[in-house]
Protein backbone atom coordinates (compact mmCIF):
# COMPACT_ATOMS: atom_id res chain seq x y z
CA UNK A 1 0.00 0.00 0.00
CA UNK A 2 1.21 3.50 -0.42
CA UNK A 3 1.82 5.67 2.69
CA UNK A 4 0.84 8.83 1.13
CA UNK A 5 -2.82 9.30 1.88
CA UNK A 6 -4.88 8.83 -1.24
CA UNK A 7 -1.58 10.37 -3.27
CA UNK A 8 -1.98 13.79 -1.79
CA UNK A 9 1.27 15.75 0.54
CA UNK A 10 -1.33 17.20 2.75
CA UNK A 11 -1.39 14.58 5.09
CA UNK A 12 2.00 14.85 6.08
CA UNK A 13 2.25 15.91 9.59
CA UNK A 14 4.78 18.70 9.00
CA UNK A 15 2.11 19.87 6.99
CA UNK A 16 -0.95 19.46 9.00
CA UNK A 17 -1.15 23.05 10.39
CA UNK A 18 -1.39 24.31 6.92
CA UNK A 19 -3.90 21.34 6.12
CA UNK A 20 -5.97 22.35 8.71
CA UNK A 21 -6.15 26.02 7.56
CA UNK A 22 -6.47 25.26 4.00
CA UNK A 23 -9.48 23.21 5.52
CA UNK A 24 -10.85 26.22 7.35
CA UNK A 25 -10.68 27.78 4.42
CA UNK A 26 -12.13 26.00 1.83
CA UNK A 27 -15.31 25.30 3.99
CA UNK A 28 -15.89 28.77 5.57
CA UNK A 29 -14.31 28.23 8.88
CA UNK A 30 -12.28 31.59 8.34
CA UNK A 31 -15.05 33.26 5.53
CA UNK A 32 -15.45 36.82 7.29
CA UNK A 33 -19.65 35.82 6.93
CA UNK A 34 -19.75 33.12 9.48
CA UNK A 35 -17.53 35.31 11.68
CA UNK A 36 -19.94 38.18 11.86
CA UNK A 37 -23.07 36.79 11.21
CA UNK A 38 -24.88 37.63 14.70
CA UNK A 39 -27.17 34.07 13.80
CA UNK A 40 -24.19 31.40 14.16
CA UNK A 41 -23.82 31.08 17.56
CA UNK A 42 -20.61 28.41 17.24
CA UNK A 43 -18.18 28.02 14.35
CA UNK A 44 -17.98 24.24 15.03
CA UNK A 45 -21.42 23.69 13.66
CA UNK A 46 -20.53 24.57 10.21
CA UNK A 47 -19.94 21.63 7.56
CA UNK A 48 -16.45 19.87 7.89
CA UNK A 49 -15.34 18.79 3.85
CA UNK A 50 -12.54 16.53 3.60
CA UNK A 51 -12.19 15.85 0.08
CA UNK A 52 -9.70 12.90 -0.40
CA UNK A 53 -8.56 10.98 -3.85
CA UNK A 54 -9.79 7.18 -4.25
CA UNK A 55 -7.26 4.55 -4.34
CA UNK A 56 -8.98 2.36 -7.13
CA UNK A 57 -6.80 -0.48 -5.84
CA UNK A 58 -8.60 -0.61 -2.93
CA UNK A 59 -12.11 -0.58 -4.81
CA UNK A 60 -10.88 -3.46 -7.24
CA UNK A 61 -10.27 -5.92 -4.16
CA UNK A 62 -13.06 -4.90 -2.45
CA UNK A 63 -15.15 -5.34 -5.40
CA UNK A 64 -13.61 -8.62 -6.14
CA UNK A 65 -14.12 -9.61 -2.70
CA UNK A 66 -17.92 -9.02 -2.72
CA UNK A 67 -17.98 -11.06 -6.00
CA UNK A 68 -16.56 -14.05 -4.59
CA UNK A 69 -18.87 -13.53 -0.80
CA UNK A 70 -21.53 -14.06 -3.86
CA UNK A 71 -20.07 -17.12 -5.24
CA UNK A 72 -18.84 -18.60 -2.17
CA UNK A 73 -22.42 -18.75 -0.91
CA UNK A 74 -23.52 -21.14 -3.40
CA UNK A 75 -23.11 -24.29 -1.89
CA UNK A 76 -21.69 -26.81 -4.56
CA UNK A 77 -20.83 -24.05 -7.38
CA UNK A 78 -18.14 -25.07 -9.66
CA UNK A 79 -17.48 -21.72 -10.53
CA UNK A 80 -16.46 -21.30 -6.82
CA UNK A 81 -13.39 -22.82 -7.72
CA UNK A 82 -12.20 -19.08 -9.07
CA UNK A 83 -12.16 -18.03 -5.33
CA UNK A 84 -9.31 -17.60 -3.21
CA UNK A 85 -10.54 -19.76 -0.38
CA UNK A 86 -9.50 -22.79 -2.98
CA UNK A 87 -6.00 -21.72 -3.03
CA UNK A 88 -4.68 -20.26 -0.07
CA UNK A 89 -5.99 -20.34 3.62
CA UNK A 90 -7.38 -16.74 3.48
CA UNK A 91 -10.45 -16.21 1.38
CA UNK A 92 -12.74 -12.20 0.67
CA UNK A 93 -13.14 -11.88 4.75
CA UNK A 94 -9.45 -10.84 5.04
CA UNK A 95 -9.97 -8.63 2.02
CA UNK A 96 -12.87 -6.56 3.70
CA UNK A 97 -11.75 -6.03 7.14
CA UNK A 98 -8.42 -4.96 5.95
CA UNK A 99 -9.49 -2.84 3.59
CA UNK A 100 -12.05 -1.33 6.09
CA UNK A 101 -9.54 -0.97 9.06
CA UNK A 102 -6.89 0.57 6.30
CA UNK A 103 -9.21 3.21 4.95
CA UNK A 104 -9.94 4.28 8.39
CA UNK A 105 -7.09 4.83 9.64
CA UNK A 106 -5.93 6.60 6.29
CA UNK A 107 -9.04 8.73 5.97
CA UNK A 108 -9.93 9.90 9.76
CA UNK A 109 -6.18 9.24 11.67
CA UNK A 110 -4.95 12.71 10.09
CA UNK A 111 -8.30 14.54 10.78
CA UNK A 112 -8.26 13.09 14.84
CA UNK A 113 -4.57 14.35 15.05
CA UNK A 114 -5.45 17.93 13.54
CA UNK A 115 -8.25 18.11 16.64
CA UNK A 116 -11.18 17.48 14.93
CA UNK A 117 -12.05 14.03 17.06
CA UNK A 118 -15.32 14.91 17.27
CA UNK A 119 -16.69 15.56 13.58
CA UNK A 120 -14.46 12.12 12.84
CA UNK A 121 -16.70 10.51 15.92
CA UNK A 122 -19.74 11.73 14.34
CA UNK A 123 -19.09 10.59 11.27
CA UNK A 124 -17.50 7.06 11.74
CA UNK A 125 -20.66 6.44 14.02
CA UNK A 126 -22.99 7.55 11.67
CA UNK A 127 -21.72 5.17 9.16
CA UNK A 128 -21.99 2.59 12.13
CA UNK A 129 -25.97 3.48 12.66
CA UNK A 130 -26.34 3.07 8.71
CA UNK A 131 -24.48 -0.24 8.90
CA UNK A 132 -26.83 -1.55 11.46
CA UNK A 133 -30.00 -0.63 9.75
CA UNK A 134 -28.73 -2.28 6.86
CA UNK A 135 -28.02 -5.16 8.84
CA UNK A 136 -31.75 -5.71 10.34
CA UNK A 137 -33.39 -4.40 7.09
CA UNK A 138 -31.00 -7.43 5.61
CA UNK A 139 -32.21 -9.60 8.20
CA UNK A 140 -35.60 -9.22 8.16
CA UNK A 141 -35.62 -9.58 4.50
CA UNK A 142 -33.64 -12.34 4.21
CA UNK A 143 -35.76 -14.67 6.60
CA UNK A 144 -38.62 -13.58 5.06
CA UNK A 145 -37.49 -14.65 1.55
CA UNK A 146 -36.61 -17.81 3.49
CA UNK A 147 -39.72 -18.54 4.99
CA UNK A 148 -41.72 -17.75 1.53
CA UNK A 149 -39.71 -20.26 0.28
CA UNK A 150 -39.72 -23.24 2.36
CA UNK A 151 -43.66 -22.57 2.69
CA UNK A 152 -44.54 -22.27 -1.15
CA UNK A 153 -42.10 -25.63 -2.00
CA UNK A 154 -42.89 -27.39 1.54
CA UNK A 155 -39.04 -27.50 1.73
CA UNK A 156 -37.33 -27.36 5.63
CA UNK A 157 -34.12 -27.58 4.11
CA UNK A 158 -33.60 -23.82 3.55
CA UNK A 159 -34.53 -23.07 7.09
CA UNK A 160 -32.41 -25.31 8.35
CA UNK A 161 -29.66 -24.65 6.16
CA UNK A 162 -29.50 -21.32 6.34
CA UNK A 163 -29.98 -21.07 10.14
CA UNK A 164 -33.80 -20.11 10.26
CA UNK A 165 -35.67 -22.43 11.67
CA UNK A 166 -35.45 -21.13 15.58
CA UNK A 167 -36.73 -17.61 13.97
CA UNK A 168 -39.68 -19.54 12.31
CA UNK A 169 -40.83 -21.19 15.77
CA UNK A 170 -40.26 -18.06 18.09
CA UNK A 171 -40.13 -15.12 16.01
CA UNK A 172 -41.15 -13.04 19.27
CA UNK A 173 -37.90 -14.22 20.82
CA UNK A 174 -35.87 -14.08 17.69
CA UNK A 175 -36.61 -11.00 17.17
CA UNK A 176 -35.03 -9.27 19.83
CA UNK A 177 -31.51 -11.55 19.86
CA UNK A 178 -31.53 -10.09 16.52
CA UNK A 179 -31.41 -6.34 17.43
CA UNK A 180 -28.79 -6.84 19.43
CA UNK A 181 -26.93 -8.86 16.99
CA UNK A 182 -26.73 -12.25 18.82
CA UNK A 183 -28.72 -13.72 16.53
CA UNK A 184 -27.47 -14.10 12.96
CA UNK A 185 -28.47 -16.32 10.22
CA UNK A 186 -25.87 -18.46 7.81
CA UNK A 187 -24.21 -15.81 5.23
CA UNK A 188 -24.87 -12.39 7.70
CA UNK A 189 -22.06 -12.63 10.39
CA UNK A 190 -19.54 -9.83 8.61
CA UNK A 191 -21.81 -6.57 9.14
CA UNK A 192 -21.83 -7.43 13.18
CA UNK A 193 -18.28 -7.83 13.00
CA UNK A 194 -17.66 -4.79 11.22
CA UNK A 195 -20.13 -2.98 12.91
CA UNK A 196 -18.45 -3.47 16.10
CA UNK A 197 -15.41 -2.86 15.03
CA UNK A 198 -16.02 0.48 13.63
CA UNK A 199 -18.13 1.88 17.07
CA UNK A 200 -14.89 1.67 18.86
CA UNK A 201 -12.21 3.07 15.81
CA UNK A 202 -12.85 6.40 16.51
CA UNK A 203 -11.19 5.91 20.07
CA UNK A 204 -8.67 3.51 19.20
CA UNK A 205 -7.54 5.93 16.48
CA UNK A 206 -6.94 8.94 18.61
CA UNK A 207 -5.13 6.36 21.01
CA UNK A 208 -3.20 5.35 17.63
CA UNK A 209 -2.25 8.98 15.99
CA UNK A 210 -0.59 9.28 19.15
CA UNK A 211 1.16 6.45 20.02
CA UNK A 212 0.52 4.29 17.08
CA UNK A 213 3.04 1.25 17.99
CA UNK A 214 1.73 1.07 21.58
CA UNK A 215 -1.68 0.89 20.13
CA UNK A 216 -0.72 -1.72 17.57
CA UNK A 217 0.85 -3.65 20.67
CA UNK A 218 -2.56 -3.39 22.93
CA UNK A 219 -4.37 -5.02 19.67
CA UNK A 220 -1.87 -7.92 19.60
CA UNK A 221 -2.43 -8.33 23.08
CA UNK A 222 -6.32 -8.63 23.23
CA UNK A 223 -6.08 -11.20 20.27
CA UNK A 224 -3.48 -13.05 22.53
CA UNK A 225 -5.90 -12.84 25.01
CA UNK A 226 -9.06 -13.86 23.08
CA UNK A 227 -6.52 -16.99 21.38
CA UNK A 228 -5.87 -18.30 25.22
CA UNK A 229 -8.74 -17.31 27.40
CA UNK A 230 -11.86 -17.95 24.57
CA UNK A 231 -12.93 -13.93 24.32
CA UNK A 232 -15.61 -13.99 22.86
CA UNK A 233 -19.35 -12.05 22.33
CA UNK A 234 -22.31 -14.29 22.78
CA UNK A 235 -24.43 -15.42 20.38
CA UNK A 236 -28.00 -16.71 20.01
CA UNK A 237 -29.24 -20.05 20.84
CA UNK A 238 -27.29 -20.21 24.44
CA UNK A 239 -23.92 -21.76 24.24
CA UNK A 240 -22.69 -20.01 20.84
CA UNK A 241 -20.34 -17.42 19.92
CA UNK A 242 -20.55 -15.06 17.09
CA UNK A 243 -19.01 -16.44 13.87
CA UNK A 244 -16.55 -14.30 13.72
CA UNK A 245 -14.69 -13.10 16.79
CA UNK A 246 -14.28 -9.39 17.11
CA UNK A 247 -11.61 -9.83 20.13
CA UNK A 248 -9.05 -11.76 17.20
CA UNK A 249 -10.46 -9.64 14.40
CA UNK A 250 -9.58 -6.97 15.72
CA UNK A 251 -6.00 -7.44 14.96
CA UNK A 252 -6.29 -7.56 11.62
CA UNK A 253 -8.95 -4.31 11.39
CA UNK A 254 -6.52 -2.41 13.49
CA UNK A 255 -3.50 -3.44 12.00
CA UNK A 256 -4.37 -1.91 8.62
CA UNK A 257 -5.58 1.04 10.55
CA UNK A 258 -1.57 1.11 11.90
CA UNK A 259 -0.76 1.14 8.31
CA UNK A 260 -3.25 3.99 7.26
CA UNK A 261 -2.36 6.15 9.38
CA UNK A 262 1.65 5.85 8.35
CA UNK A 263 2.64 2.33 9.57
CA UNK A 264 3.35 1.59 5.68
CA UNK A 265 6.03 3.91 5.27
CA UNK A 266 7.82 1.88 8.29
CA UNK A 267 7.69 -1.02 6.29
CA UNK A 268 8.97 0.05 3.28
CA UNK A 269 11.92 -1.76 3.84
CA UNK A 270 10.71 -4.69 4.68
CA UNK A 271 8.12 -4.44 1.71
CA UNK A 272 10.70 -4.01 -0.82
CA UNK A 273 13.33 -6.61 0.60
CA UNK A 274 14.13 -9.45 -1.58
CA UNK A 275 13.95 -11.76 1.29
CA UNK A 276 10.58 -10.78 2.41
CA UNK A 277 9.42 -11.59 -1.07
CA UNK A 278 10.79 -14.56 -1.02
CA UNK A 279 9.57 -15.66 2.29
CA UNK A 280 6.18 -14.02 1.14
CA UNK A 281 6.33 -16.49 -2.33
CA UNK A 282 7.41 -19.42 -0.13
CA UNK A 283 4.50 -19.01 2.07
CA UNK A 284 1.50 -19.01 -0.57
CA UNK A 285 3.14 -21.65 -2.19
CA UNK A 286 2.89 -23.62 0.92
CA UNK A 287 -0.64 -22.79 1.60
CA UNK A 288 -1.61 -23.69 -1.74
CA UNK A 289 -0.14 -27.38 -1.44
CA UNK A 290 -2.07 -27.81 2.03
CA UNK A 291 -5.06 -26.64 0.36
CA UNK A 292 -4.64 -29.17 -2.75
CA UNK A 293 -4.37 -31.96 -0.36
CA UNK A 294 -7.87 -31.58 1.04
CA UNK A 295 -8.86 -32.38 -2.92
CA UNK A 296 -6.18 -35.08 -3.27
CA UNK A 297 -5.28 -38.24 -1.20
CA UNK A 298 -2.20 -38.80 -2.64
CA UNK A 299 -1.01 -35.17 -1.80
CA UNK A 300 -2.42 -35.44 1.59
CA UNK A 301 -0.19 -38.57 2.29
CA UNK A 302 2.84 -36.53 1.73
CA UNK A 303 1.90 -34.42 4.79
CA UNK A 304 4.14 -35.61 8.12
CA UNK A 305 1.64 -36.12 10.98
CA UNK A 306 3.59 -33.67 13.23
CA UNK A 307 2.69 -31.21 10.59
CA UNK A 308 -1.12 -32.11 10.55
CA UNK A 309 -1.57 -31.55 14.03
CA UNK A 310 0.58 -28.44 14.25
CA UNK A 311 -1.41 -26.62 11.46
CA UNK A 312 -4.76 -28.30 11.76
CA UNK A 313 -7.42 -26.88 12.94
CA UNK A 314 -7.18 -23.44 10.70
CA UNK A 315 -9.88 -21.73 12.96
CA UNK A 316 -11.57 -19.28 10.90
CA UNK A 317 -13.86 -17.49 13.90
CA UNK A 318 -10.47 -16.71 15.47
CA UNK A 319 -8.19 -15.63 13.14
CA UNK A 320 -6.27 -18.50 13.00
CA UNK A 321 -2.05 -17.33 12.32
CA UNK A 322 -1.84 -19.34 9.00
CA UNK A 323 -4.79 -16.56 7.50
CA UNK A 324 -3.30 -13.79 8.91
CA UNK A 325 0.14 -14.52 7.57
CA UNK A 326 -1.25 -15.88 4.22
CA UNK A 327 -3.26 -12.52 3.08
CA UNK A 328 -0.39 -10.25 4.89
CA UNK A 329 2.31 -12.46 2.33
CA UNK A 330 -0.76 -11.76 -0.70
CA UNK A 331 -0.25 -7.44 0.63
CA UNK A 332 3.26 -7.60 0.44
CA UNK A 333 3.16 -8.69 -2.87
CA UNK A 334 0.01 -6.12 -4.17
CA UNK A 335 1.99 -3.38 -2.13
CA UNK A 336 5.54 -3.81 -4.03
CA UNK A 337 4.00 -4.64 -7.78
CA UNK A 338 0.53 -3.45 -7.81
CA UNK A 339 1.47 0.77 -7.63
CA UNK A 340 -1.68 2.74 -7.13
CA UNK A 341 -1.21 4.86 -10.54
CA UNK A 342 -0.96 1.35 -12.01
CA UNK A 343 -2.34 1.85 -15.98
CA UNK A 344 -4.55 -1.38 -15.66
CA UNK A 345 -6.96 0.22 -13.11
CA UNK A 346 -7.86 2.11 -16.10
CA UNK A 347 -8.89 -1.06 -18.05
CA UNK A 348 -12.60 -0.96 -19.06
CA UNK A 349 -12.42 -4.92 -18.05
CA UNK A 350 -11.99 -4.05 -14.34
CA UNK A 351 -14.17 -1.19 -14.48
CA UNK A 352 -17.41 -3.53 -13.24
CA UNK A 353 -15.01 -4.97 -10.09
CA UNK A 354 -14.00 -0.83 -9.26
CA UNK A 355 -17.79 0.05 -9.16
CA UNK A 356 -19.13 -2.59 -7.05
CA UNK A 357 -16.25 -1.77 -4.55
CA UNK A 358 -17.02 1.72 -4.73
CA UNK A 359 -20.18 0.84 -3.37
CA UNK A 360 -19.96 -2.27 -1.81
CA UNK A 361 -22.54 -1.72 1.55
CA UNK A 362 -25.74 -2.27 -1.30
CA UNK A 363 -23.49 -4.30 -3.12
CA UNK A 364 -23.19 -7.01 -0.53
CA UNK A 365 -26.62 -6.76 0.79
CA UNK A 366 -28.36 -7.15 -2.46
CA UNK A 367 -25.75 -10.27 -3.07
CA UNK A 368 -26.79 -12.01 -0.12
CA UNK A 369 -30.32 -12.57 -1.57
CA UNK A 370 -28.87 -13.50 -4.86
CA UNK A 371 -26.49 -15.96 -3.60
CA UNK A 372 -29.65 -17.50 -2.36
CA UNK A 373 -31.89 -17.12 -5.16
CA UNK A 374 -29.10 -19.20 -7.43
CA UNK A 375 -28.74 -21.71 -4.67
CA UNK A 376 -32.97 -22.10 -4.98
CA UNK A 377 -32.80 -22.14 -8.57
CA UNK A 378 -29.94 -24.92 -8.48
CA UNK A 379 -32.12 -27.21 -5.79
CA UNK A 380 -35.70 -26.68 -7.50
CA UNK A 381 -34.19 -26.82 -11.09
CA UNK A 382 -30.94 -28.02 -12.03
CA UNK A 383 -27.31 -28.45 -10.88
CA UNK A 384 -25.32 -29.28 -13.80
CA UNK A 385 -22.65 -27.34 -15.24
CA UNK A 386 -24.47 -24.93 -17.83
CA UNK A 387 -26.83 -23.93 -14.81
CA UNK A 388 -24.28 -23.40 -11.98
CA UNK A 389 -22.25 -21.07 -14.82
CA UNK A 390 -25.81 -19.57 -15.36
CA UNK A 391 -26.60 -18.48 -12.34
CA UNK A 392 -22.96 -17.58 -11.32
CA UNK A 393 -22.66 -14.81 -14.37
CA UNK A 394 -25.85 -13.82 -14.19
CA UNK A 395 -25.57 -12.84 -10.45
CA UNK A 396 -22.19 -11.12 -11.17
CA UNK A 397 -24.01 -9.15 -14.21
CA UNK A 398 -26.59 -7.98 -11.92
CA UNK A 399 -24.37 -6.88 -9.30
CA UNK A 400 -22.57 -4.40 -12.03
CA UNK A 401 -25.81 -3.69 -13.19
CA UNK A 402 -26.54 -2.45 -9.80
CA UNK A 403 -23.55 -0.67 -9.01
CA UNK A 404 -23.55 0.92 -12.77
CA UNK A 405 -26.84 2.24 -11.49
CA UNK A 406 -26.02 3.58 -7.69
CA UNK A 407 -22.78 5.23 -9.73
CA UNK A 408 -25.23 7.47 -11.93
CA UNK A 409 -27.26 8.56 -9.32
CA UNK A 410 -24.18 9.85 -7.13
CA UNK A 411 -23.64 11.76 -10.50
CA UNK A 412 -27.28 13.74 -9.90
CA UNK A 413 -26.85 16.56 -7.98
CA UNK A 414 -27.92 17.02 -4.41
CA UNK A 415 -30.33 19.09 -3.34
CA UNK A 416 -30.04 20.62 0.03
CA UNK A 417 -32.45 23.16 1.63
CA UNK A 418 -31.35 25.65 4.58
CA UNK A 419 -34.63 25.29 6.95
CA UNK A 420 -32.22 27.18 9.81
CA UNK A 421 -34.44 30.14 9.63
CA UNK A 422 -31.02 32.21 8.75
CA UNK A 423 -32.37 35.74 7.55
CA UNK A 424 -35.79 35.26 8.12
CA UNK A 425 -37.62 38.16 10.56
CA UNK A 426 -37.75 37.75 14.61
CA UNK A 427 -41.34 37.07 14.65
CA UNK A 428 -41.07 34.14 11.85
CA UNK A 429 -38.26 32.64 14.44
CA UNK A 430 -40.47 32.54 17.37
CA UNK A 431 -42.94 29.86 18.71
CA UNK A 432 -46.05 30.90 19.60
CA UNK A 433 -49.24 31.50 17.05
CA UNK A 434 -48.49 31.51 13.76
Amino acid sequence: MNSKPYGTDKFRRRDFADFIRQYRRITGFDDERIETDKHMENRDNAFFSVAVERDLRLDLFRGLGLWMIFLDHIPDDVVAWLTLKNYGFSDAAEFFVFISGYLAGYIYGPIILGGNFIAAAKRLWTRVWQMYVAHIMLFLLFTAQISRTVRKFDNPMYADEFNVHNFLEHPDILIGQALTLRYKPVDLDVLPLYISLLAITPLVLWCMVRRPNWTLFGSVLVFIGARMFDWNLTSYPPGTHWYFNPFAWQLMFFFAAWCGVGGVAKLQGLIQSRVAQAVALAWIAFALFIVMTWHSAFLESLIPKWMIKAIYPIDKTDLDMLRFTHFLALALLVARYFPRRSEILSSKWLRPLILCGQHSLPIFCFGVFLSFGAHWVLVQYSHGFAMQLLVSFSGMLIMTGLAWLLDRSDKVPSLFVDASGVGLPEAATKSGTA
